[in-house]
């Protein structure tokens, strides 16, 4: 009897150490399984019991953008009627009217704020100012600027009855349209600046960008350019491929650019230029702001790595995430964080870690003090952990607070739109400037419609008097606290003429754009563009530019 307990034992024992094993090897798969099963028992608890009618589609939306908001920003979920969303940012490419739109606070509504050129909205006579009452019969005022965006958008060749109201008529009128397929240009401008400077304003990484981008360098060779500026502000990135291509047109063939590194050995990969540069010599600026992001840094980061070109401006965004789209039921995709990216030099310029949340569920950017050194292919040092530093920071202007107001209650943008149906035209793009008559009619708009903003200084100020009560010290600073706010007490007069110049160049700019469009706008911001001075002093300057792409030396 003893052998045979033993003989039953035995496979028990063995049962035991083989399940024990299984789970410790698939303990997550069970434990994901586990936690599906009662995410589906929730839901279905909640459409025979909860007191109310759920809607099954928006209760999973929500709660899918909840679990997804506790990973990172870039890890999104689209199903289908959102799908258009994730293609425009792949693509570039929407079915719509062709038109920048805003929502104005003082209307109540949404209005063009620049309809494009050749595109539905401008070729039905759509004006920068015009109002959106009613789409289709559907009335939107009051709706977001998202809400209108998605009813504008819809298949190519169906129509839109759109109700306008337009500054300076007494009646709305309704204009018909037809969407179009709408390709935004990946370049928006790109020019002269001199003789031998060729300036190139890329906006975004989508499809072909490259080829635009190649084209653009050549007819800037063409018209005589030796030196280039590449302005990557405000680009927000895009495709991978498309910015190794870009960079492949100025470094030679065969040199990594890009090596990807994820939890999956298919996330890891290195991306090297595979074809023949068009230009190896040419010194290149590319122009950086805190809104230069992923693929935007890749082409930044990757020639200041390779010594191709001198990095101007302020520290780029700091995304060196790379997400893949996933096809998922129902025609829908998961925009996914696959794997980081690191740059020629090795460096992975992410700057948050969005797998340390602080308890309040913020991500702190990596201090500078822990990040590391690199190396550039010349030897310059960089460093990994906090965006592309530029290897020349000019002076960045600050936006004072009259000017953010002027800007953000629309004073500026309804001022140029009513001067724009009192002039039929104006003097070219490159030539005009605000005469002080029209600055002083300016001035006596905006008393006339009671414009008025908070002072930062004034609010400091008051939260300085109550700490200053609370601590007892009230008497013995009263006399010099009366006096400030003697000094800083609310002066619109006052204000306009001290900040004269910085605001007459927001309104040319704005005016501008009603008679020659964002080309227009881009040509006059050249004139009076700090970084642009900068990069063009560079450029101008052999020594200069060899001495910044040159290593720097410890003196003994």
């Amino acid at each position: 009897m003893k052998n045979k307990r033993t003989i039953l034992i035995l496979p028990i024992i063995i049962i035991g150490i083989v399940s024990i094993l299984a789970f410790s090897n698939g303990g997550r798969n069970f434990q994901l399984s586990q936690q599906l099963s009662i995410f589906n028992k929730i839901i279905k608890d909640l459409e025979m019991f909860y007191v109310d009618t759920i809607q099954p589609q928006k209760i999973v939306k929500t709660g899918i953008d909840a679990m997804l908001a506790g990973l990172d920003p870039y890890t999104v979920y689209y199903p289908k009627d959102e799908s258009d969303e994730l293609k425009l940012m792949i693509t570039g490419k929407y079915a719509g009217i062709g038109s920048v739109i805003r929502y104005h606070l003082d209307k109540k509504t949404t209005i063009i704020a620049e309809p494009y050129e050749n595109l539905p909205a401008a070729k039905a006579g759509l004006k920068i100012g015009d109002a959106l009452l009613s789409i289709n019969g559907v009335d939107v005022r009051g709706m977001s600027t998202d809400s209108v965006s998605h009813m504008l958008r819809g298949e190519p060749g169906s129509t839109l009855t759109l109700e306008i109201e337009r500054p300076g008529r007494k009646k709305s009128f309704t204009v018909k349209l037809e969407r179009e397929n709408i390709a935004l240009p990946p370049i928006t401008y790109h020019g002269m600046l001199n003789d031998s400077i060729g300036y190139i304003m890329l906006e975004s990484f989508t499809e072909n960008c490259s080829k635009e981008m190649r084209r653009a360098v050549v007819s800037l060779k063409e018209q005589g350019a030796k030196k280039f500026i590449i302005d990557l502000r405000g680009n927000g990135g895009g495709s991978l491929v498309e910015s190794i291509n870009i960079v492949n047109l100025f470094v030679q063939k065969g040199k990594t650019i890009v090596t990807t590194k994820g939890k999956r050995e298919q996330s890891n990969e290195t991306f090297k230029t595979t074809r023949e540069p068009i230009d190896l010599t040419s010194p290149l600026v590319i122009l950086v702001d805190g809104q230069t992001a992923s693929a935007a840094e890749i082409v930044s980061g990757a020639l200041q790595d390779l010594d191709r070109g001198v990095v101007v401006g302020s520290r780029t965004f700091g995304k060196g995430l790379v997400q893949n789209t996933m096809s998922l039921p129902y025609d829908g995709y998961l925009k996914l964080t696959t794997s980081k990216y690191h740059i020629p030099s090795g460096r992975c310029i992410q700057a948050l870690d969005y797998s340390h949340r602080n308890e309040d569920g913020t991500v702190q950017r990596i201090p500078d003090s822990l990040t590391n050194v690199f190396y550039t292919e010349g030897g310059r040092e960089v460093r990994d952990g906090g965006g592309i530093r530029p290897d020349v920071e000019p002076k960045a202007e600050k936006l004072t607070t009259l000017l953010f107001y002027l800007l953000q209650d629309m004073a500026i943008f309804d001022f140029a739109t009513q001067y724009s149906l009192e002039h039929d035209s104006i003097v070219p793009a490159e030539l005009y400037e605000i005469t002080d008559e029209d600055y002083n009619k300016f001035k006596e708009y905006l008393i006339s419609t009671g414009f008025n903003y908070d002072m930062q200084s004034s609010k400091i100020l008051s939260q300085l008097k109550k700490m200053i009560e609370f601590e007892g010290y009230a008497e013995i600073t009263k006399e010099e606290i009366v006096s400030l706010e003697k000094k800083l007490q609310h002066n619109l007069e006052h204000d306009l003429t001290h900040f004269a110049k910085d605001v007459k160049q927001l309104l040319t700019n704005e005016i501008i754009r009603r008679y020659y469009g964002q080309k227009g706008e881009i040509v006059y911001n050249l004139r009076n563009d700090s970084d642009i001075k900068e990069s063009c002093n560079i450029l101008n300057s052999t020594k200069r530019y060899k001495e910044i792409l040159s290593p720097k030396t410890n003196k003994q």
